[in-house]
């Protein structure tokens, strides 16, 4: 015996007897036909992938988002210490002039946001193992030996501010660099 016959049998057990069997037949006829379609539909997998999908997509689409977002930044942090490596070289190549190398820092890429800051700053001293370089005068004997040298500090910052706020990281974002060299 079929499912559908079952439902029909319990279905004219409950209605009332207003007419004949054909006006039962009638009534009962179009609810049988929907149960059928009805336990079809909540037995039916064809949509659980489209729904499987649309969760999936919307997760990696942020997950994209958040990605190129906080690649930005890095790309951002690369751009500010290229930019206080071009002070640097310009020192290195034309000697120590503070207006020409804030320019060379502010120059060197096409983030609106760059600046030398703190400025150029152009210092004499001794290269030490320990502490780096140990202020010196200009042209003086170092106790490693050699003369004390000139040294030049330029440094470059930027901010960025993310699209959305991400926990661990401020928004903006400040990201700065700094490069000592010598120019003589």
């Amino acid at each position: 015996m079929s499912n559908e016959s079952t439902l029909m049998g319990r279905l004219k057990a409950y209605l009332p007897r207003v007419g004949g069997r054909r006006d039962v037949d009638r009534a009962v006829a179009p609810m049988v036909k929907n149960a059928g379609t009805y336990a079809r539909l909540v037995s039916a997998e064809c949509g659980a992938a489209a729904i499987e999908f649309g969760l999936i997509a919307s997760f990696l689409s942020l997950l994209l988002i958040a990605v190129t977002d906080l690649g930005m930044g890095f790309w951002q942090k690369t751009q500010v210490g290229n930019a206080a490596r071009a002070g640097a070289q310009y020192a290195i190549a034309k000697g120590w002039n503070q207006s020409a190398i804030t320019t060379a820092v502010t120059s060197a890429t096409g983030l609106s946001t760059i600046q030398a800051s703190p400025t150029p700053t152009q210092s004499c001293g001794c290269p030490n193992v320990s502490s780096g370089i140990t202020a010196a005068t200009c042209g003086t004997s170092c106790t490693g030996g050699g003369t004390a040298g000139t040294y030049v500090t330029v440094s470059a910052q930027a901010s960025y501010s993310t699209l959305f706020t991400y926990p661990g990281f401020s928004n903006p974002r400040n990201s700065t660099a700094s490069v000592v060299v010598r120019i003589n």
